[in-house]
C-alpha cells in the first residue's frame, strides 16, 4: 500500500514511517523539520520504498500532490510542546488548523483514509478517571495561551467530523495520551525525556508545581500498531479514538523513579509554572483515558509498563550521549 505521513521526521512519525516500511509498504513523508529531526528518519532514508519532503503542511499545492495516489494518509504535522505553543501561539495555531485543512482536502481529493492525531488536551482541566470520547470538555480561559492547542485542536476534530459526514471523507481522528519513548526530545517540554536528560547530567530534576499532578504515559511501540490498526479498521471511521495507558503516576513520583533507574546523583527540586511557562499557562491535575473503544476496535492493550518506558528512554539517551562523546574524543 501506498502511505502519505505528515510529520514524518518527528519523534511518532519516524517509528511510524519505519513500521509501514518494514511491513513492505511505500511511504512519502513530509516535514518542515521545525521541531522533526532527519536522525528519526535514519532507518528510512536509505530504503527504495521511501521518499522524503521538507516543506510544510500549510502548503496546499504541495500537500495535495504528495498525497496524490495515497491509499492511507496519517497527519502527524503539528506545532506541540509546551514551549512552541507559549512562545508561537500564533503560527502554531495557523499551523494545526489551517495544516489539517489542507490535509483533508488532500485526503479527500485522493480519496485516501485519514487518521488525524488529536491529543489528551482536548479534554481541557476534565479530571475524571477514564475519559472517555463523548466526555465534557472543560477548559480555562480563550485568552490563556495554555489552551490555544487544545482550542486549535478541537477545530481540527470538528473539521474532520464535518467532513466526513458531509462529503464521505473516510477519517478517524486518534486522541493521543502522552506517548513517549526513544529518540523523543525534552527540548520543548516532554517530562520524561527532560527528567532523564537531568538524571544523565547529575542535575536537579524540575518539577512544575505541586509535583502531584497525575499523568499516564504510553510506549510509542504499543502506539504504532493501533495507528495503522485504526486505519484499516471501517468502523473506526468517523469517531475520535483515546490511545494511551491507564497506569498512573504523580510527577514527583515518576521523578523520583527516573533518578532510580538512571542511577542518578540528582535531586528534585520544585519551580512555579510562572517562571517556566509564563502568565499564560494553566495546568491540570490529573489526565487517564479509558480506552475501552481502542481495545474493541484493534485490541489495543499497551504491554509496556512506565519502567519499560523510562528504561528504553535512558538507554536511548544514554547511547546519543556516548556518541556524542566518542565524537569529540575522535575530533
Amino acid at each position: 500500500m501506498r502511505y502519505f505521513v505528515t510529520g514524518a521526521a518527528g519523534f511518532i512519525g519516524g517509528h511510524l514511517t519505519a513500521a509501514l516500511l518494514a511491513d513492505g509498504h511505500q511511504v512519502t513523508g513530509l516535514d518542515d523539520l521545525s521541531t522533526g529531526q532527519m536522525s528519526n528518519l535514519d532507518a528510512a532514508t536509505s530504503h527504495p520504498g521511501f521518499t522524503f519532503t521538507e516543506g510544510t503542511i500549510l502548503d496546499h499545492g504541495l500537500v495535495t500532490r504528495l498525497a496524490a495516489g495515497a491509499d492511507v494518509i496519517f497527519h502527524l504535522a503539528a506545532a506541540v510542546g509546551s514551549f512552541v505553543i507559549r512562545d508561537h501561539t500564533l503560527e502554531a495555531m495557523r499551523t494545526n488548523i489551517h495544516g489539517t485543512e489542507n490535509v483533508v482536502d488532500a485526503a479527500l481529493a485522493a480519496g485516501a483514509v485519514l487518521v488525524a492525531a488529536s491529543t489528551s488536551e482536548i479534554y481541557g482541566k476534565n479530571t475524571k478517571i477514564g475519559l472517555r470520547e463523548d466526555d465534557d470538555r472543560i477548559l480555562g480561559s480563550p485568552l490563556r495561551s495554555r489552551w490555544s492547542y487544545a482550542e486549535a485542536k478541537a477545530i481540527d476534530e470538528s473539521l474532520i467530523e464535518a467532513t466526513t459526514r458531509e462529503k464521505g471523507l473516510q477519517a478517524v481522528i486518534v486522541r493521543l495520551f502522552n506517548t513517549v519513548g526513544p529518540r523523543q526530545t525534552g527540548r520543548y517540554g516532554m517530562v520524561i525525556p527532560r527528567f532523564t536528560r537531568q538524571a544523565l547530567a547529575g542535575e536537579p530534576l524540575t518539577v512544575y508545581g505541586t509535583g502531584e499532578q497525575i499523568r499516564c504515559f504510553c510506549h510509542v511501540h504499543d502506539v504504532i500498531p493501533a495507528l495503522t490498526g485504526l486505519a484499516a479498521t471501517p468502523a473506526a471511521y468517523g469517531l475520535a479514538v483515546n490511545l494511551g495507558s491507564t497506569e498512573q503516576v504523580t510527577i514527583n513520583t515518576l521523578a523520583a523513579k527516573i533518578i532510580t533507574a538512571a542511577g542518578s546523583p540528582s535531586a528534585i527540586t520544585h519551580g512555579s509554572y510562572l517562571d517556566a511557562y509564563g502568565p499564560g499557562y494553566e495546568d491540570m491535575q490529573r489526565r487517564v483515558p479509558d480506552c475501552t473503544l481502542a481495545t474493541s476496535l484493534t485490541g489495543f492493550h499497551p504491554t509496556r509498563t512506565l519502567d519499560t518506558i523510562i528504561r528504553d528512554v535512558i538507554h536511548d539517551q544514554t547511547a546519543s550521549r556516548n556518541t556524542v562523546a566518542a565524537a569529540v574524543s575522535a575530533s
